[in-house]
C-alpha cells in the first residue's frame, strides 16, 4: 500500500476526513475500519476507485489524465501549465479529487494518484506509453538502441540508461524533432501527425515497416514509431507531444456547457404528476391482477413477445408502451417472477404484501424498481422495440445514464424547463463523461418518456417526485452495502409520493344511465371497486365506468353480495335507484345453477350399500354425498378413496373414463420420486427498513482518536504470543485460526464457555480480550480470550 495516503489521511482534520468518508460510503460499510491503514486499504481498492471515477464530472477526470501525461508526482503549478490555465482554476477541482480520495497531496505539495487511475487510461489525452517504456523493453537490445542513436546522429557510447536519456531528450524536443523531420521522406509528416493526434496505436501495413525508403521504415529506425504487432504500431508519448508542438495544452473544461431553459407552468407540472402517479398505481395493480389470473408466457429465447404485450394492453386498458414499462418495473420490483412449473411469469408472494401497503408506499416500490432497472423499456433498437424483459448487454450503463440524466435535470432551477434535448445530453456528458456518449444520445429521449409516464417529469422538467428521486443515484448504486437504505424507504421520496397521491379521487358521480364518472385520477381502491363491478369506457382527466348485468355478475362471482356491493359503492357516492335495482335483480338470479368440484365418483348397483358407505363413520374424511341412489360424489381423489374403502372392509375397483375396470400391478421395490409441492418463487425477503447509514463525522472522529497504524502493527507482532498465553481452552490448531482472525481478517465461528456463539472477523487483541466484528450484533464486541472454548471456520 502507498504510505503517502496513510500520511495524508492522518494529517486531515475531522471536517476534511468526514467529507472524504461522506463521498466514499463504501469505505465505512460494516465492518467499518478502525485504523487509518485499514481505511487507506479500502479507499485505494481498485474496484472502489473505478466506481468513484464513474461518477466524477469531466474537469477532475481531465486533471487525472493530465497527471498521467505530466508523469511522476506533479504539482498544482505543473498541471496548470500543461493545461494552459491559472492555478486558481485547477485547485477547486483538485480538491474535488482529494475529497473522493482518488488523488491526494503530499507534504511537499506533489500529487499522488490511486493506482487504479493508470489502469483506467492506457492512453491519457490520446497519448501512448512513455518513450522509456519502449526503449527499456527487453525486446530492444543495447545494440538496437545504439543503432537508433546512429540514425539520430547521437553518440552511442555509455550504458543503456545514458543512451535512453539521449534519445528521449532529442525526440521530446519539438525544435530538434522538427529539424530531424526536415530530412524525412515525403508523406512522413502526415503519417506521424495521424499517430500524434488520432493515435497512439493505429493499424498499419506491416510490409511498409520492412521496406527501405518508406516513411514507416524511416520512422521505425529513428524510434518515432514502434511496431507492437505486424499490423499495429504505436507512437511514444514524448514524440506525440513534441509533434503537437509547444503550444499544445491538455483539455480542461472547468465549466459545464450552456443549457438553455425556458419558463414552465409549475401548476401544470404539479397537475401532470398528480394525474400520472395514481394512474401508475392503478394500472400496475390491474396488470398484476391479470397476471395473477393468467400466467404470462415467455418466448423460447426469453422475454415477453409483442403479441402478449398487445393482449395485456387491451385487457388492462393501457397503451402498449405503458404496459411494457409497467411489466418491466414490476419484474424489477420482484412483484412478478418466472415460474417454471406454471410455464411463464406469475405474481410472487411480494405482490400480496405490496397490495396491503398504503398507496404512497406502493408507488415508492414501483419508482424504486424503475430507478434500479438496467434497461430502457421504450428505447428502440434498429427501429423496433426488443422483447420485454429480454437481456440487454448495455443494462448497467443504461441505469447510470438514467441517474446522470436526472442529476442534470435536478440542477435546473425549479420552474424552468430545458430548451433542447441536445443541450441536455451535452450537460449530462459533462457530468458523467465515462458513459457511452452514443448510447446516452440514444437513450435520453426514451428515459424521459418513461419518466413522464411515471409522473417523474412533465413539461421538460422534473416533478416533485422526480426531484426526490434524483439524489438517490448513489443509494441505488451501492445497495449491496447493508448500511445503505433502500430507495423505496427514503423519507424524501415517501413524502413526495404521499403528496402525489393526495389528489386521487375517492368519490364518483353515479348517473341514472348506469354510469360512474370520476373527475380526476381515481384512487387505487376506488378504481379497483369500479373495475370489479363495471366496465371502464374511458380514462384520462375524467374516467367513466358503465354498469351492466355482466359486470355486476362479475363482482358477485368474485365474492361480493348485493349488500356488500351496494355498501361499497355508497361510500363512493350516492347511488341512483336504477343502479340499485340492477344490482339486486342480478343478485336475485345469481346462483340459480350451481357447479361443484368433486375428487371422484363412486357408483354401485345396490342403493342400500351406497347409503351404508355414505353414512360410515370411518369414511367421513372422504366428504361423501349422495347424488343419486346409485351415485356418490367424494371430495378426496380416487386413489385415496380406494385405499379408505378397502381399509373399511369394502372391495372397490377403479374404472377409467369409459367405465372399464383398470387394475394395475404396483411395482415392487420402486424408487421414491419427489415431486414439487406447488408453486415456488425465488423472492427477496419482504422490504424492511435497514439500519441508518453510518455517520461520516462519527467515523472520522473515531479514526482520528485511534491514530495511525503503528499501534496496530505492534499488536500484530504479539498476536501469537498473546493467544498462546491467554486462550488456554483452545488447542494449537484453533489458536492458529484465532490468530488469522486478528492478522488476516478471516471469518470464524467462536463458542464461549457459556455456550454463546458469534461469527467474528477483523479482530484485535486488547488486554486479554479479542475485540472483533460480530456479525450477529452488527458491531465490534469484546470476547475474553480465556472464555473462548472453540474456534471453527465460518
Amino acid at each position: 500500500m502507498d504510505d503517502h495516503i496513510i500520511g495524508w489521511l492522518t494529517s486531515l482534520d475531522e471536517d476534511r476526513l468526514a467529507r472524504v468518508l461522506a463521498n466514499r460510503p463504501d469505505a465505512i460499510a460494516p465492518p467499518w475500519p478502525r485504523r487509518m491503514d485499514a481505511l487507506a486499504h479500502r479507499l485505494t481498492d481498485t474496484f472502489s476507485v473505478m466506481e468513484v471515477m464513474r461518477g466524477l464530472p469531466l474537469p477532475p477526470l481531465e486533471l487525472l489524465q493530465a497527471c498521467l501525461v505530466v508523469g511522476g508526482h506533479p504539482t498544482e503549478d505543473e498541471l496548470a501549465r500543461f493545461l494552459g490555465v491559472s492555478t486558481s482554476e485547477v485547485i477547486p477541482w483538485l480538491d474535488h479529487l482529494y475529497d473522493h480520495a482518488v488523488a491526494w497531496p503530499g507534504a511537499d505539495g506533489r500529487i499522488t494518484l490511486a493506482q487504479a487511475v493508470a489502469r483506467w487510461w492506457t492512453a491519457p489525452c490520446g497519448l501512448g506509453e512513455p518513450l522509456g517504456a519502449y526503449l527499456d523493453s527487453w525486446k530492444l537490445s543495447t545494440e538496437a538502441l545504439r543503432r537508433v542513436c546512429r540514425m539520430l546522429d547521437l553518440p552511442g557510447h555509455g550504458g543503456r540508461r545514458q543512451v535512453v536519456a539521449r534519445i528521449t531528450a532529442l525526440l521530446g524536443d519539438s525544435e530538434r524533432l522538427g529539424a530531424l523531420l526536415d530530412d524525412a521522406p515525403d508523406g512522413t509528416l502526415g503519417m506521424l501527425d495521424d499517430f500524434a493526434w488520432d493515435g497512439p496505436v493505429r493499424s498499419v501495413d506491416g510490409d511498409r515497416f520492412v521496406t527501405p525508403g518508406t516513411p514507416e521504415k524511416w520512422a521505425l529506425d529513428r524510434g518515432l514509431l514502434f511496431r507492437t504487432q505486424w499490423n499495429l504500431a504505436g507512437m511514444p508519448r514524448e514524440v506525440a507531444l513534441a509533434l503537437r508542438g509547444p503550444d499544445y495544452r491538455g483539455p480542461f473544461t472547468p465549466y459545464p456547457p450552456d443549457l438553455a431553459t425556458s419558463g414552465a407552468d409549475a401548476g401544470a407540472v404539479e397537475h401532470a404528476m398528480c394525474l400520472a402517479a395514481p394512474r401508475v398505481l392503478d394500472r400496475a395493480a390491474a396488470l398484476l391482477e391479470n397476471i395473477d389470473k393468467t400466467t404470462l408466457p415467455l418466448l423460447k429465447n426469453g422475454g415477453v413477445g409483442v403479441r402478449e404485450i398487445k393482449r395485456l394492453a387491451r385487457e388492462i386498458g393501457c397503451a402498449e408502451d405503458e404496459t411494457r414499462l409497467l411489466l418491466e418495473v414490476c419484474a424489477v420490483a420482484r412483484l412478478i417472477a418466472v415460474d417454471d412449473e406454471a410455464g411463464g411469469l406469475t405474481v410472487t408472494a411480494g405482490f400480496d404484501a405490496w397490495r396491503l401497503e398504503e398507496a404512497p408506499a406502493r408507488l415508492c416500490v414501483l419508482l424504486a424498481g424503475w430507478w434500479r432497472m438496467e434497461r430502457s423499456s421504450l428505447r428502440r433498437v434498429d427501429g423496433r422495440q426488443p422483447a420485454a424483459l429480454g437481456d440487454d448487454p448495455a443494462g448497467e450503463t443504461i441505469a447510470r445514464i438514467r441517474w446522470a440524466l436526472f442529476a442534470a435535470l435536478a440542477e435546473i432551477p425549479e420552474g424552468r424547463a430545458f430548451a433542447t434535448l441536445r443541450e441536455l445530453v451535452q450537460r449530462v456528458h459533462w457530468r458523467a463523461p465515462l458513459l457511452d456518449r452514443e448510447l446516452l444520445a440514444d437513450c435520453a429521449a426514451a428515459v424521459l418518456d418513461e419518466a413522464r409516464l411515471l409522473g417523474l417529469a412533465a413539461c421538460d422538467m422534473l416533478t416533485g417526485l422526480g426531484r426526490a428521486l434524483a439524489p438517490l443515484a448513489a443509494v441505488a448504486g451501492n445497495e449491496s452495502h447493508e448500511c445503505v437504505p433502500e430507495v423505496e424507504h427514503d423519507p424524501g421520496l415517501a413524502g413526495a409520493a404521499t403528496h402525489a397521491m393526495a389528489s386521487a379521487q375517492r368519490t364518483a358521480l353515479f348517473g341514472a344511465d348506469l354510469t360512474a364518472v370520476v373527475t380526476g385520477p381515481p384512487s387505487v381502491e376506488l378504481a379497483a371497486l369500479l373495475d370489479r363491478a363495471a366496465d371502464r369506457e374511458s380514462q384520462g382527466t375524467a374516467s367513466v365506468w358503465r354498469f351492466g348485468p355482466a359486470s355486476v355478475r362479475r363482482a358477485l362471482d368474485a365474492g361480493d353480495t348485493a349488500e356488500t356491493l351496494i355498501a361499497g359503492l355508497t361510500e363512493a357516492g350516492t347511488l341512483p335507484q336504477p343502479l340499485t335495482y340492477l344490482i339486486r335483480d342480478v343478485a336475485r338470479r345469481h346462483g340459480e345453477v350451481t357447479v361443484s368440484s368433486v375428487g371422484c365418483i363412486i357408483q354401485g348397483s345396490d342403493p342400500a350399500l351406497l347409503a351404508e358407505i355414505a353414512g360410515h363413520q370411518k369414511l367421513g374424511r372422504l366428504g361423501l354425498r349422495l347424488l343419486a341412489p346409485t351415485v356418490l360424489a367424494g371430495a378426496a381423489p380416487a386413489k385415496a378413496t380406494l385405499a379408505a374403502l378397502r381399509e373399511a372392509g369394502y372391495a372397490p375397483v377403479p374404472v377409467d373414463d369409459t367405465g372399464e375396470i383398470t387394475v394395475r400391478r404396483e411395482p415392487q421395490g420402486g424408487r421414491l420420486i419427489l415431486l414439487p409441492g406447488g408453486r415456488v418463487a425465488e423472492l427477496d425477503p419482504p422490504a424492511h427498513l435497514l439500519e441508518p447509514p453510518p455517520d461520516p463525522r462519527e467515523h472520522a472522529r473515531r479514526l482520528i482518536v485511534s491514530g495511525g497504524p503503528s499501534a496496530g502493527e505492534a499488536r500484530a507482532r504479539q498476536t501469537w504470543a498473546v493467544i498462546g498465553r491467554m486462550a488456554t481452552r483452545l488447542p494449537a490448531a484453533q489458536q492458529s485460526l484465532l490468530g488469522f482472525v486478528v492478522d488476516r481478517d478471516v471469518r470464524a465461528l467462536i463458542t464461549l464457555a457459556d455456550g454463546v456463539t458469534a461469527t467474528v472477523s477483523h479482530g484485535e487483541l486488547r488486554s486479554g480480550v479479542l475485540d472483533a466484528w460480530c456479525e450477529e450484533a452488527g458491531d465490534y464486541l469484546e470476547f475474553p480470550l480465556n472464555e473462548i472454548a472453540s474456534v471453527v471456520n465460518a
